[in-house]
């Protein structure tokens, strides 16, 4: 693939143009705003500079990237692109309004890739002529350097052309995974319970938000679960975890919390908005050692999200090493779940999630029948 076409000048848009031009790829970076693309232009020259300082790259190679990259506010010169990924706005019906320009402009067969991170890529394959060619293909913010891509084919996706995009990320140095088009596809599907039940936890009284986090840190993750929401931006984790429940025709398992919503309400975004979770008008938060009476948040957590790991495996969402790259390529876990539950025991997750279904009396905690037959 030698011209590929973004449309979207953000930070993700940008910065899958960067990895584009880094392979070699010729790119027209289309927005229709101009400030849009002179911010993108300007960042993408700092971000070379940075890596030129750092001698990651030489100054040759640094111009000759970015002379790959060219920007345009004239949709019409995307034509003879062999893909376009869109990277705007997650609105299904200004995607599709998208789609359906660009299939007058394109060839018909030009790849149309969409980088949504949960809406249905089936769905926005359907407002095309040529639903054959619609893919998604999810990158993770920052592009440059999230070593994941989500690819997911439509039901209308041509057979093989998932094969051929995982080729393509791979040529891209990126690691391709492969999902079924459900809500949240892998990460933002498997990941949820790491926010929700560390809310719920908080909401009982049982332990503190630094115990959470110092909790989980304990057992080898880089972030608490509120440390990490107020990266994201509460704002972003709430809109996501809300559409995954609505999409999945309100499953408890999925079901947001009020307190998030309240952080949400007050304007508390996290360290964007210099106050989430945690008050960042500090140049540090101040953390906390694990306290081992408090064992059972990082088993209680880790055991819901294991079983929602078994969950998509038994339901075709990825394969097994798919779905534990996702996890450790995509946000950074330890280990990959599937892994993980086959270490500790499946029993023994079961057990947990048993135990808690007993207390609850709720489908939130109901075990996977991944793990059941597994264990059986």
């Amino acid at each position: 693939m030698q011209k590929i076409g973004i449309v979207g000048a953000g930070a993700m848009g940008s910065g899958i143009a960067q990895v584009a031009a880094q392979a070699g790829v010729n790119v027209v970076l289309y927005d229709l705003s101009e400030q849009s693309l002179d911010r993108a232009s300007s960042q993408l020259r700092s971000t070379i500079a940075k890596l030129i300082e750092k001698n990651k790259i030489d100054a040759a190679a640094g111009e000759s990237l970015l002379s790959r990259i060219r920007t345009t506010t004239e949709l019409g010169e995307l034509a003879t692109s062999e893909m376009v990924i869109e990277a705007i706005v997650e609105q299904a019906e200004v995607k599709k309004n998208l789609f359906r320009d660009l299939e007058k402009i394109v060839s018909p067969d030009c790849i149309l890739a969409s980088n949504t991170s949960s809406l249905s890529i089936t769905g926005l394959a359907s407002a095309c002529e040529h639903s054959e060619r619609v893919i998604g293909l999810h990158f993770f913010n920052p592009a440059p350097l999230m070593p994941l891509v989500e690819i997911i084919p439509a039901l209308q996706t041509k057979v093989g052309l998932s094969d051929q995009l995982s080729q393509l990320m791979t040529a891209w140095k990126k690691n391709p995974v492969v999902a079924k088009d459900t809500p949240g596809f892998i990460v933002n599907r498997v990941a949820r319970p790491y926010y929700s039940e560390a809310l719920r936890i908080f909401e009982e009284g049982l332990a503190s938000m630094q115990q959470i986090d110092a909790a989980m840190r304990h057992i080898g993750f880089r972030m608490g679960p509120f440390e990490l929401m107020d990266l994201i931006g509460n704002d972003v984790n709430y809109s996501v975890t809300r559409s995954v429940f609505e999409m999945f025709y309100y499953d408890p398992r999925y079901r947001p919390s009020i307190t998030q919503l309240k952080h949400v309400e007050a304007g508390w975004f996290g360290r964007k908005s210099g106050r989430g979770y945690y008050s960042y008008t500090e140049e540090t938060i101040e953390t906390i050692a694990h306290e081992p009476t408090l064992d059972f948040v990082h088993e209680r957590i880790l055991a819901i999200l294991i079983n929602e790991a078994y969950d998509a495996l038994y339901l075709g969402i990825a394969s097994a090493n798919d779905l534990d790259l996702s996890m450790t390529k995509g946000v950074n876990y330890p280990k990959g779940l599937i892994v993980w539950g086959a270490e500790i025991g499946l029993n023994i997750i079961a057990e947990r999630m048993q135990s808690m279904y007993a207390q609850y009396q709720e489908d939130r905690y109901r075990l996977s029948p991944g793990i059941r037959n597994a264990i059986s």
